[in-house]
């Protein structure tokens, strides 16, 4: 079979999109593998596929697959790269566009400038819905030991997928590629989790790394940076609208506290148009 695709970022969070609208196309593990692979394949950190919807009220479906073949729930940035796909392929016409994904439905609205911001919906900071399993508990942090390192503190948030957000006074290599992996596969995470470090600078901005679950650090992470954010609200660290700086670059969040939803602006950028036999 020869696959089209095209291969877009969202702030070097890269991924190949794939219209499964137009013709139907499916995928085995051994095959997402191999398209991910950046020596033999295309290389990119997830696979998007544009699918028909399954309810009639929403517009497309949206399938997320890291390179290792697992089907996640959601990624933001991913989200932002859809919007332009299908925009770009003539899928749709709509500057809103209703959306489902494996963990429910989001709405991405298409800016004048390119920008896309993503509604990602509200929330939630019940550890049930990570899950986790809850450990101590103080000022809604909470207290994780990891096995040779010592504590950490972290807050878990799900914004359609799971996250532990720690803050850090300062930002470095080593926290993030120490720490990481020891909370990603910590035993109080059963179905593993995607790790933020946030560095807060002002009410108003934060530097951010993430640690994603089962693909270690990337360049920008969509929804660990609403996690992060929100988790930030919550704790009353910062103001409703933030901009985290990422190594990719600048994402705006907002978010108006319980039960609302978080708003994500950013861009999604196409790198090139290709095709490859699979």
């Amino acid at each position: 079979m020869l696959l089209k695709f095209s291969k877009m970022h969202g702030l070097g969070n890269d991924f190949a999109v794939v219209d499964a609208v137009s013709r139907k196309v499916y995928f085995n593990k051994e095959q997402i593998e191999f398209l991910g692979d950046r020596n033999r394949g295309i290389g990119f950190d997830q696979l998007l596929i544009v699918e028909p919807p399954t309810s009639p009220d929403m517009d497309f479906r949206y399938r997320i697959y890291n390179s290792n073949g697992s089907e996640v729930e959601h990624c933001g940035n991913g989200a932002r790269c859809f919007a332009k796909f299908v925009i770009e392929k003539d899928l749709t016409n709509k500057s809103v566009i209703n959306v489902e994904t494996k963990q429910g439905q989001i709405q991405l609205h298409v800016q004048d400038d390119g920008e896309v911001t993503v509604d990602m919906g509200a929330p939630s900071f019940a550890p049930a819905d990570l899950p986790f399993d809850a450990t101590e508990k103080q000022d809604d942090l909470y207290t994780l030991n990891l096995e040779g390192y010592g504590s950490v503190e972290l807050t878990p948030v799900s914004v359609g997928n799971p996250h532990a957000v720690i803050r850090v006074d300062r930002l470095t290599d080593e926290i993030v590629s120490t720490v990481g992996p020891l909370v990603e596969s910590h035993s109080a995470f059963p179905a593993n989790v995607n790790v933020g470090f946030m560095e807060v600078m002002s009410r108003d901005e934060v530097n951010l790394r993430v640690y994603e679950r089962d693909v270690g650090e990337t360049q920008a992470c969509g929804t660990g940076t609403c996690a992060a954010i929100v988790a930030g609200i919550r704790q009353g660290w910062l103001n409703s609208k933030v901009t985290a700086h990422l190594l990719g670059g600048d994402l705006r969040i907002e978010w108006q506290g319980e039960g609302s939803p978080i708003m994500m602006t950013g861009p999604a950028t196409k790198v090139f148009e290709g095709q490859i036999y699979l």
